[in-house]
């Protein structure tokens, strides 16, 4: 057997970066459940540590404070659901059709756990100028990566439309996952979001 075709051995230790890589992740991880079943008022960084199996000087080691780990989690879940959002829109069809099928899109990735974990930590910085100013970069990012992919896909709307049709679909969506957090009525909450599909694909049309 030549040099070329010998096969490697699979390697059985992870390195250094591989194991921060692995330790960070689970400290994200913990983060976002510990606010989604506890809420920022009772997430401390004791529980966040032993739910990822780690010690409270790993924590020290990757995030100088609790609002810098609280933002990087929320970062580190927008981040994958916006890979997953971002794959999901190459897919959708063209025309009016595609404008309600984006906005269930975006009605699924601001709802669920990235809106009960952010809006956790929204309340929370009203009055914690550190985490507000910790979160807030992270939420705009978002925004802007996201609407940046729409105006991409929707290529035949004037971009100001585009903006306008986005926005208030966020807008709308954050005000229906806050009302299902409070306990609203799911079949409201359905016809709104079909009520509001219906005039966004008037507009969409309108404006072609």
């Amino acid at each position: 057997m030549t040099e070329a075709t010998r096969e490697v051995p699979p390697r059985s230790h992870r390195t250094q970066a591989e194991r921060r890589e692995q330790t960070r992740t689970a400290l994200l991880d913990a983060t976002i459940d510990c606010l989604v079943e506890l809420g920022y008022g009772r997430t401390s960084v004791q529980e966040i540590c032993a739910r990822a199996g780690v010690s409270k000087g790993a924590v020290q080691h990757h995030f100088a404070a609790k609002a810098e780990l609280m933002a990087a989690a929320v970062e580190h879940l927008t981040t994958k659901l916006r890979g997953r959002m971002a794959a999901s829109l190459d897919e959708l069809p063209g025309g009016a059709s595609g404008v309600a099928a984006a906005i269930d899109l975006l009605w699924e990735g601001y709802s669920g756990t990235l809106s009960t974990a952010v809006t956790e930590l929204w309340v929370a910085a009203r009055t914690d100028p550190e985490l507000r100013a910790a979160i807030r970069p992270v939420d705009r990012a978002l925004g802007r990566s996201t609407l940046a992919h729409i105006t991409t896909v929707a290529g035949d709307l004037p971009k100001e439309r585009a903006e306008l049709l986005f926005w208030l679909t966020v807008n709308l969506t954050r005000g229906l996952a806050l009302d299902a957090e409070l306990g609203g009525d799911p079949g409201r909450r359905r016809q709104l979001l079909a009520e509001w599909k219906r005039i966004a694909v008037l507009l969409y049309e309108d404006a072609r």
